[in-house]
């Protein structure tokens, strides 16, 4: 077997997100002898060490031709050093894109074939035109039952599965699409004050200003190894951590980085998304949260009737318990959108402060007493009491502290240095407010990236107004972040509705 051609690594610091890619010049060794050209897929090794990265071609002397560079992704991935050796040979034929060629002709796939493809992705071995297409071709229905119950038991199989040695182990997950909804942190430190175990572990945005992970990683980090996991969840009982750090359902966090530029988040992906992250947490209890309303991600009951069908469907064949309940989808919940923003509704509603937004804390109420009922800790119909009185009492913060300090220290979120308030043109009544306007709008004012960002919404259905009283306020951190929102918005005035007396 060829060993590989030796190249000396040179930093550039170049970026490509979490896309590993290598560069070489095109007259260097490797490239003559392998015949290797543009996006050539290579295998690319230090230390014993391997990756698979993404040629590209360098014709300048930004490199010398016994030297290479790696995008950061692939540097981290390989703890490289400057100078250091590396070996590079080529990539074997991918057996799995027989599987995937035969997806993106309409054909089912089965078991053996659905984990070929899997352990490819999670090996880090499909460049992104092979992901775009695999989404792709798995969109707009094209999974059905069976393949999505192969697809979530793959995305399990090809990472690591914890095992937390007693039961229930509780966890619980919104399918998103709902800006601000953002119970997960609250319901976390309730259901571990009961004396629940909850290693909750949560995916960055797809196509939302803030994920979970995003959100919390303002309050404590959230990066942790499993070591680490299983430190805070054995004294504490819970956690709220990155996924992504970690080896469980390692492909899930591949494929939401094709999915988010795409702005996908197909059906039978969403399931065996979900579901793989709950399984591979070694969760035998989960409480999904599926939020209804026009400008949701779910738009209608009977969508959501059919997902409810196929998170069960999927669930029971995976040996995994779940409960499935509907909540109201048709506006935002709290005040903030974006990860800090979000952050400080928690704080309020977990301090018992005077001004915590009503919806966010009774919703994260409700969610709580009905996983506290499911799981047995509360009788039924007596949950959310017990939900509500840990709260009160200072006790579910008290353990969202001590959580948040054992993965590494409570911290404060950020404040955003640039603001906007966008206020009232007409007295009245608000009518509507645009989900999905609001989402973009953050977005488009830096969030999630941007931690700080995003939009601050002063008024709720039903909200009396005035003419010139703030509707929301737009957070940026650049100058220009905060034009390109409020551009934005000039062109869609209505993101909130107001309707005259």
């Amino acid at each position: 077997m060829n060993a590989g051609h030796k190249l000396r690594l040179k930093w550039l610091g170049i970026d490509t997100y979490q896309e590993a890619v290598i560069y070489m010049r095109r007259d260097c060794e490797v490239c003559r002898s392998e015949g290797f050209e543009a996006q050539s897929r290579v295998r690319v090794a230090r230390n014993g060490v391997e990756i698979v990265a993404t040629l590209n071609v360098i014709d300048s002397d930004l490199l010398a031709p016994h030297q290479a560079s790696l995008s950061s992704a692939a540097w981290r991935q390989l703890d490289g050093r400057e100078g250091d050796t590396i070996r590079v040979r080529p990539l074997p034929p991918l057996e799995s894109l027989i599987a995937l060629r035969s997806k993106i002709y309409g054909h089912r796939l089965n078991d053996e074939q659905m984990y070929c493809i899997i352990e490819d992705v999670a090996r880090g071995r499909y460049p992104n035109i092979y992901l775009a297409a695999f989404v792709a071709a798995c969109a707009g229905g094209r999974l059905d039952a069976d393949e999505t119950v192969s697809l979530t038991r793959a995305m399990v199989n090809v990472g690591q599965r914890l095992d937390w040695g007693s039961a229930p182990v509780v966890d619980k997950h919104c399918v998103g699409g709902l800006p601000g909804n953002r119970t997960t942190p609250i319901v976390v430190a309730i259901v571990t004050a009961a004396g629940l175990i909850m290693p909750k572990t949560s995916s960055r945005a797809i196509t939302s200003p803030a994920g979970t992970a995003d959100t919390m990683e303002t309050l404590a980090p959230v990066a942790l190894d499993l070591p680490a996991i299983r430190r805070v969840v054995g004294k504490e009982g819970g956690c709220i951590v990155w996924g992504g750090a970690v080896n469980l359902s390692p492909a899930d966090d591949i494929l939401i980085r094709v999915e988010r530029p795409m702005d996908l988040d197909s059906e039978g992906q969403l399931v065996a998304s979900v579901l793989s992250k709950k399984l591979a947490a070694g969760s035998s209890h989960a409480l999904i949260d599926i939020p209804v309303g026009y400008t949701a991600k779910i738009r209608s009951q009977h969508a959501a009737t059919m997902l409810k069908t196929l998170l069960e469907y999927v669930a029971g064949n995976l040996g995994l318990a779940i409960q499935v309940v509907f909540t109201d989808g048709s506006q935002p919940v709290g005040r903030g959108v974006g990860p800090a923003l979000e952050a400080r509704d928690i704080l309020a509603v977990l301090r018992n402060e005077a001004d915590a937004p009503v919806d966010l804390r009774e919703r994260s109420l409700t969610l709580a007493g009905t996983l506290l009922e499911f799981c047995g800790t509360a009788a039924i119909g007596t949950g959310v009491a017990h939900a509500r009185r840990l709260l009160d009492s200072g006790q579910a913060w008290a353990k969202f502290v001590a959580i948040a300090n054992a993965q590494g220290g409570l911290r404060t979120p950020p404040v955003a240095p640039h603001t906007h308030p966008v206020c009232a043109v007409k007295a009245g009544r608000v009518t509507a407010i645009d989900n999905r306007l609001v989402s973009r709008a953050a977005k488009l004012a830096g969030a999630p990236r941007a931690a700080s960002a995003g939009i601050n919404l002063h008024v709720m259905v039903d909200s009396p107004v005035e003419i010139g009283m703030p509707l929301f306020t737009v957070h940026a951190e650049t100058p220009g972040e905060l034009e390109y929102a409020l551009s934005y918005l000039d062109i869609h005035p209505r993101i909130v509705k107001v309707e005259e007396r």
